[in-house]
């Protein structure tokens, strides 16, 4: 397919648990397939041009999960920074944490740390990893920023919101997808997603492919998108 007008394309990786459950697997067996589709996804991105990946990793809710998964939804996290820390840098990525940082283990944070650092130069591509992560929470984080800041009423705009935001400088979303059939954002890229189309997928995330991809990204290529006019 060749490179498409997203710059931007943010997930809600959704459905790793029903998949697993519909296979009669464990749930961790389908945290695990969609950890593998989102390296696949990932590189086909970078090919059709999309200069920023966003996706949604594991919400401030997710800590209501049992602690089984949790625990191993965190695991696997740190093992992803760190194991494909060096695909990341031979395709030039940089990699981005948004979210809440404490709270999390010290490995974790450490990982996060780790590649972000290590990939801070790169040009290619961003993958952007909502951690710990929720729309209204990082909302609050800025205005709290403001209020430190000694921002008066009269001076608060959007920009001044915008510039205290985890990723100030972020591109607005030009799509979002969410797969496995649900239809709402769940707290996803709040502010930033305010104009972005939509893409619902039917397919759990752990069958998402490349097929879906790019039907999702020639539907988006046929809307006119209004901003609100």
């Amino acid at each position: 397919m060749p490179e498409t007008p997203v710059r931007h394309l943010a997930i809600i990786m959704d459905g790793n648990r029903r998949w697993a459950k519909e296979r009669g697997l464990p749930t961790l067996q389908g945290h695990k397939a969609g950890y593998d589709t989102l390296k696949t996804i990932g590189d086909l991105c970078l090919d059709r041009g999309i200069e920023v990946l966003t996706v949604f990793a594991f919400s401030t809710e997710n800590w209501k999960r049992t602690q089984e998964e949790v625990g191993y939804l965190m695991e696997l996290i740190e093992f992803a920074l760190r194991n494909e820390l060096e695909h990341f840098k031979s395709r030039g990525v940089r990699i981005r944490v948004l979210g809440r940082r404490d709270g999390l283990r010290a490995s974790v944070v450490e990982a996060i740390e780790q590649a972000e650092k290590q990939t801070e130069d790169l040009t290619k591509g961003t993958l952007c990893i909502c951690i710990n992560y929720g729309g209204r929470y990082e909302i609050v984080d800025a205005v709290k920023r403001i209020v430190e800041d000694g921002i008066s009423a009269d001076r608060i705009d959007e920009d001044a919101i915008t510039a205290r935001m985890y990723w100030p400088d972020m591109p607005e979303p030009e799509l979002v997808i969410r797969t496995s059939g649900e239809e709402r954002v769940s707290g996803f890229l709040t502010w930033q997603a305010v104009y972005s189309e939509f893409f619902f997928s039917k397919k759990y995330w752990p069958d998402f492919d490349e097929a879906e991809l790019d039907a999702a990204l020639a539907e988006y290529a046929l809307r006119k998108r209004r901003f609100g006019v």
